[in-house]
């Protein structure tokens, strides 16, 4: 046999291959046509869909956005025109006693921040969640899952759900502001700052107080409408109650005729009569209205006038000055002292019957 043939023949002939071993499949020219010719016909099929659900997006996102600007410049408009009635009436002699600025101001700011909070939480979510629809997603695992996340999450931070709460209400109430002495019970002080969680008051000796509103259970407000001075004045109730009262009149009188007590006195000084009567004294009591405030600034003046025309008229005040005692009562200095116990005495039965009996001496009989 020639070269060639047999050449021939071992070419023609199976050569030995690896068992179990696979060739990858090259694509070729036609599968990739065939391919493209489906994503063709798919997206000729499904692009009115794809392109109104976009559409319908596009347009809910529009229109919250849209809604959302106007709702805030509407209340942008509602706090400014709240600041401008504020200034207004600040400018009269009444509005600038009842209308403290810094306070309307802070208490409209709160007010906005609360109600942009709202309505931006509203508007977005409500177009979120149509956004979500229009994609033929199902809505209902989320909303649950969202109700047990905030389940959750109140009971996590309910203290802090019930500041907040609290510190809304307490603004939208106006239950105090900047500026107002208050007592919140577990503090007390002026007012220096609102906020929704905490609210800030200067104590007395000028310490900061920081109290939770959703610790507050009860507030008394000392700085609205007006406040009551009450002065008492303790006399010996040996003095002549005519001449008390024509005094305290006359002093009533002049205080309320000078300023500036005659802008802070909302009402006459009255003097509303006996308090109390004791064998050797007696309190007489005054009372009037005031500025919200000012109740303490009219008691201390008005203690002060009281004792100086006290002191002209030789109306004498309890606690004052000793009386100068009479000849027989300065004679004996020691009058005034207690009587000795009765164990000073040695011929008291008291001191007789502790004394200790002498031994008896026994006799013999007959002795």
């Amino acid at each position: 046999m020639s070269l060639p043939a047999v050449l021939l023949a071992a070419g023609s002939s199976p050569s030995p291959t690896p068992s179990g071993s696979s060739t990858p499949a090259v694509p070729t020219l036609q599968d990739a046509q065939e391919s493209a010719t489906n994503a063709a016909s798919w997206v000729e099929q499904n692009w009115s869909t794809w392109l109104a659900i976009g559409l319908k997006v596009l347009l809910v996102l529009v229109i919250a956005v849209m809604l959302r600007r106007v709702v805030l410049r509407a209340i942008t408009k509602l706090i400014d025109r709240m600041n401008r009635t504020a200034e207004s009436a600040e400018g009269t002699t009444l509005g600038g006693l009842l209308v403290n600025a810094e306070r309307r101001r802070q208490r409209s700011q709160a007010i906005g921040s609360v109600l942009r909070s709202v309505a931006s939480f509203v508007i977005l979510g409500t177009a979120a969640l149509t956004a979500l629809s229009a994609f033929q997603i199902n809505l209902a695992p989320l909303l649950a899952s969202a109700g047990v996340a905030g389940v959750a999450i109140g009971f996590g931070a309910r203290n802090l759900v019930t500041d907040f709460l609290s510190g809304v209400f307490m603004i939208l109430e106006d239950q105090y502001g900047v500026g107002d002495t208050i007592d919140a019970g577990v503090a007390s002080g002026e007012v220096i700052e609102v906020g929704l969680r905490v609210t800030k008051l200067r104590g007395d000796n000028g310490e900061i107080w920081y109290v939770r509103n959703g610790e507050v259970k009860r507030i008394g407000n000392l700085s609205q409408g007006w406040a009551t001075a009450g002065v008492d004045v303790t006399l010996r109730a040996s003095e002549d109650l005519d001449q008390v009262r024509a005094t305290l009149d006359e002093v009533a009188e002049k205080m309320a005729k000078e300023e500036p007590w005659n802008e802070l006195l909302w009402s006459p000084i009255q003097i509303l009569g006996l308090d109390s009567v004791l064998i050797d004294s007696m309190v007489v009591r005054l009372a009037a209205r005031t500025m919200p405030g000012k109740a303490l600034t009219v008691e201390r003046e008005l203690r002060w006038r009281i004792k100086r025309a006290f002191d002209a008229a030789d109306i004498r005040i309890v606690g004052g000055a000793p009386t100068a005692l009479s000849e027989e009562e300065a004679a004996d200095p020691v009058a005034a002292v207690a009587a000795p116990a009765a164990f000073a005495d040695a011929d008291s039965p008291q001191v007789a019957a502790t004394t200790p009996i002498p031994p008896q001496r026994s006799t013999a009989p007959g002795k």
